[in-house]
């Protein structure tokens, strides 16, 4: 698959290496896709729209892209390893894990190494890549795709500055944590370089992450203009993947992990380029070409906690007790008891083009755009027979290609204080899947028209009324289409759903921002994948409806102190019908209409308190999340294994004081995350998972 880089590779350094690339110095435009963009643009938004801004990120010194997203109403984020390297993020209700949920973007372009074939983030970026974030919902959000159901989440790099400057930073703290950040630009490039490392939530897990960006932006004479980014990545992780059964978190505490020999390494390269053409004063053309390969290779003992991978010592034989049933009873074991490892091997392959037209006309705005998409994936599974054995028998080896064509059309009409935007979309995908081993290979396709409309009202520049309607789509990944034993054409449905919402944004007086959504999403067809979601033996469907309350709110006082609150208050998260295994009919136990859905809190809360005073800024920030069940009987008993149960409501509190010294352009400050050392359980799904420890870090900036 390494020669579909070679034409998208080649393009870039053509445009990078010429002369009037290389030679003009002056940023006459940004060429990035915005989903939310100016203050102006917010006013005529039919949706409801959250900008979490770069001094928020910056004076919260947030840890994890985790903590940066709860600071979105409607957004509810569940840690996994407790560096948020691989964030499971849930909008609206929707299971939350491997946000395979939400449509994750980067300027714009596909955040997820296979949005459309595997939307899994087994990748993400560190937090200190992003300058800003946005947050979109409603009608709104079908300009892009494929996922349109619960939202889209576009993560936004720095500029590239036209003179000279940028910062750099240290970070230092207890679980051996350190983070060293560089960021220097001038002349329209701009170079980013992070690492970070440090111990996660539990024992035996420690990561490194390297994240290098690199960004230029150029004019290309008065109509044109154009962003080249480049940026690399590297995770090598100990960590596993299972969590804890029941008897081992009572005895041995959250922090308790027996597999010592776990492995996590990945690599992601990406490359992509974002041209502007002014084409006259009312059109511009903006068009996206990218590419990415990832690649991972996770070796681990066991994938959950009542599952683990066979060789001697792993299973009991005849009266040897194996580790298997020693975790259910809460015996301690060693990763060395057990004689076997799985390595889950995976290459993707990501590119596409995507142009994307603006016109201003005298009624309003047309919008229009079309995307060609491919993904490859690549994926063996090596069962080892020694617990840092890195090969042995091959069990799987797949190869699944996803082909996507979609294309937009969305028109804003202007009248008075008025403001109507119908929109569709329409995708096409097909899916190929070939097992290697055996030979057996299928192909299915769909398609599907989207659509929705959306009004605004704008009395004045301090009020937007806001309402909206559209259908909510989410294709089922290629495996679900195609049989892996006889390629055979699957009836998966896609997801769909009718979603609606009503809400504001307001500033009613000087120093306070507020807005509102009230939301009702009615799902024809919900898809539960056995993988990832609470306990299930395969992929389940079912009807669901989650209906809803988002607030948000910032006051700043004229003393110097300020306040900011996201709350969502989810009533309803249901199963409108028993959801039901695909591959036998059989209703999921315990599932049954009424029951609440899994990983839906009802209340979750972020609210912040600070104050600003000379160079000092200090804050104090509460995470409130509410009582969750783990599957779809609302089972409220712990199962030995842990994947049963509820989970208890927990807050935590985190606070940042920062300094800054004028004279020398320096920052120091020091952090608290989990102030209160509280033990809680974020995670079932795989067994027990549970929040990280207690943090203390202090670091400086110097700004240059």
């Amino acid at each position: 698959m390494q020669f579909k880089l070679k034409p998208i590779y080649a393009a870039l350094m053509l445009i990078a290496n010429s002369p009037s690339f290389a030679e003009q110095a002056e940023v006459l435009v940004l060429p990035r896709v915005d989903v939310i963009g100016t203050q102006e643009q917010l006013l005529k938004t039919p949706s409801s729209a959250t900008i979490i801004k770069q001094e928020e990120l910056e004076s919260s010194h947030v840890l994890t892209i985790n903590e940066a997203l709860r600071k979105a109403p409607g957004v509810v984020v569940r840690d996994e390893e407790g560096l948020g390297i691989r964030p499971n993020i849930s909008i609206r209700g929707l299971n939350p894990t491997r946000s395979t949920k939400v449509l994750l973007l980067e300027d714009g372009i596909p955040l997820s190494f296979a949005p459309y074939g595997d939307n899994a983030s087994y990748y993400f970026p560190s937090i200190d890549r992003f300058s800003s974030i946005e947050v979109l919902k409603g009608s709104e959000q079908i300009k892009y795709g494929p996922q349109t159901a619960g939202g889209l989440i576009n993560f936004i790099t720095p500029n590239a500055p036209e003179k000279f400057g940028g910062h750099m930073s240290v970070t230092a703290g207890n679980r051996d944590y350190l983070n060293t950040k560089i960021n220097v630009g001038g002349k329209g490039v701009l170079f980013d370089y992070t690492h970070k490392e440090g111990d996660g939530a539990r024992d035996n897990t420690h990561s490194n992450i390297e994240d290098l960006n690199v960004k230029m932006t150029k004019s290309l004479g008065e109509d044109h203009a154009i962003t080249v980014r480049a940026n690399w990545f590297s995770e090598d992780s100990q960590v596993s993947y299972t969590g804890l059964t029941q008897k081992e978190y009572e005895n041995f505490g959250g922090e308790y992990n027996p597999f010592n020999h776990d492995s996590f390494k990945a690599t992601r390269y990406g490359v992509s380029a974002t041209h502007d053409w002014q084409i006259n004063t009312n059109a511009l053309l903006t068009t996206n070409l990218y590419y990415s390969y990832f690649d991972r290779d996770w070796w681990r003992q066991s994938s959950n906690s009542g599952n683990i991978a066979s060789g001697a010592g792993c299973t009991t034989v005849g009266s040897v007790e194996g580790v298997a049933e020693k975790r259910l009873r809460g015996i301690a074991t060693n990763g060395d008891d057990c004689q076997g490892v799985q390595g889950r091997l995976r290459t993707y392959d990501t590119y596409g083009v995507e142009p994307r037209l603006t016109v201003t006309h005298a009624w309003g705005e047309l919008q229009l755009g079309a995307k060609a998409h491919f993904e490859e994936q690549n994926r063996i599974q090596i069962n080892g027979i020694t617990p840092t054995a890195r090969t042995g028998t091959t069990s799987e080896k797949n190869k699944r290609e996803t082909d996507a064509y979609s294309g937009f059309i969305s028109n804003r009409f202007d009248i008075g204080q008025f403001s109507i935007t119908p929109a569709v979309r329409y995708e096409h995908i097909e899916n190929e899947r070939t097992n290697r081993l055996t030979g057996a290979k299928g192909e299915a396709s769909l398609h599907e028209w989207i659509p929705g409309i959306g009004f605004a009202y704008n009395p004045n520049d301090n009020l937007t009324v806001f309402a909206g309607v559209h259908e909510g789509f989410a294709p089922p990944r290629t495996e679900d289409l195609i049989s892996n034993t006889t390629g055979g054409v699957l009836e998966v449905s896609a997801e769909k759903s009718t979603n609606y919402e009503l809400g504001f944004r307001a500033k009613p007086v000087k120093g306070l921002n507020v807005a509102a959504t009230a939301f009702h999403n009615d799902f024809k067809n919900l898809i539960a994948v056995g993988s990832v979601a609470s306990n299930l033996p395969a992929l389940a469907q079912g009807e669901a409806s989650f209906t809803g309350l988002e607030l948000s709110g910032q006051y700043d006082f004229d003393n110097g102190f300020y306040s900011r609150l996201a709350y969502t208050w989810l009533p309803v998260a249901e199963q409108d019908s028993p959801f039901r295994r695909f591959d036998t009919n059989a209703i999921v136990g315990g599932s049954a209409k009424g029951n609440r859905q899994p990983y839906a809190p009802e209340n979750t809360l972020t609210v912040a308190l600070g104050y600003k005073v000379g160079g000092w800024n200090a804050q104090l920030e509460a995470v409130h999340v509410g009582e969750q069940y783990a599957d779809f009987a609302e089972t409220k008993v712990a199962a030995l294994n842990g994947q049963n149960g509820e989970i208890a409501s927990y807050t935590i509190y985190n606070a940042a004081l920062n300094y800054k010294y004028e004279p020398y352009k320096t920052t120091f400050f020091v952090t608290g995350k989990n102030l209160l050392d509280k033990d809680y359980i974020t995670d079932r799904t795989r067994g027990i998972l549970t929040g990280m420890p207690r943090l203390v870090q202090v670091g400086a900036r110097y700004d240059f």
